[in-house]
C-alpha cells in the first residue's frame, strides 16, 4: 500500500514541531548553562546546533506551511480558521524577526566570541521561546486538525469523481 505523498507531508511537518520543542528545550537548558559557566565547548556545540537548526529547517519548514497549508485554510468559510492562517503567518514575520536578533549572539557564543550581553540574549531568547510554542499550540490545535480535515475531504472528493473506493 502506498503512502499518499500528502499524508506523508503532515507527518513531516508534525515531526519538525517535535525537533522545535526539543530544540527550544535545549535553547532554555542553555540559557541556564550560560548561567553558571559560559565558556565550555558543550555550550558552545549546543549554540551552534541551535542557530544552525532554526536558520534552516525551521525557516524551511514555515516556508513549507505557507506554500502548502495556509493556503487553502486562507479561503476557509470558517472566520475562525481565516483569521487563524493569518496570524500564523504573521507570526512566521515576528518569530523570524526575533531570530535575527538571537542567531547572532548564539553564533557568537559557538565561536567563542564575548560580546554578548547575557541579559540581551536571556530576553531575546525568552521570546523567542514564547513565540514558537504559542504558534505551535495554534497550529497543533486548531490549523493542522483543519487542514488535515480538508485534505481528507478533498482526496475522498477526487477519488469519488475518479471512481475509487474511499475507505
Amino acid at each position: 500500500m502506498k503512502t499518499e505523498p500528502h499524508v506523508d507531508r503532515f507527518k513531516a511537518l508534525d515531526a519538525c514541531h517535535q525537533q522545535i520543542h526539543e530544540h527550544l528545550t535545549v535553547l532554555t537548558g542553555l540559557l541556564e548553562q550560560l548561567e553558571a559557566d559560559s565558556d565550555s565547548e558543550h555550550c558552545r556545540q549546543k549554540a551552534k546546533d541551535i542557530e544552525a537548526y532554526f536558520s534552516e529547517t525551521a525557516r524551511e519548514h514555515h516556508l513549507e506551511e505557507e506554500r502548502n497549508v495556509f493556503p487553502s485554510l486562507l479561503l476557509s468559510d470558517k472566520p475562525e480558521i481565516v483569521q487563524a492562517a493569518l496570524t500564523l503567518k504573521q507570526d512566521h514575520g515576528w518569530i523570524e524577526q526575533n531570530w535575527l536578533e538571537l542567531a547572532p549572539m548564539l553564533r557568537a557564543i559557538a565561536q567563542n566570541e564575548d560580546w554578548v550581553d547575557m541579559a540581551e540574549l536571556k530576553h531575546s531568547a525568552e521570546v523567542f521561546l514564547n513565540l514558537c510554542h504559542d504558534h505551535i499550540v495554534l497550529e497543533e490545535t486548531l490549523i493542522y486538525p483543519e487542514a488535515k480535515a480538508c485534505l481528507a475531504q478533498e482526496l475522498a472528493s477526487r477519488a469519488m469523481r475518479m471512481g475509487q473506493p474511499t475507505t
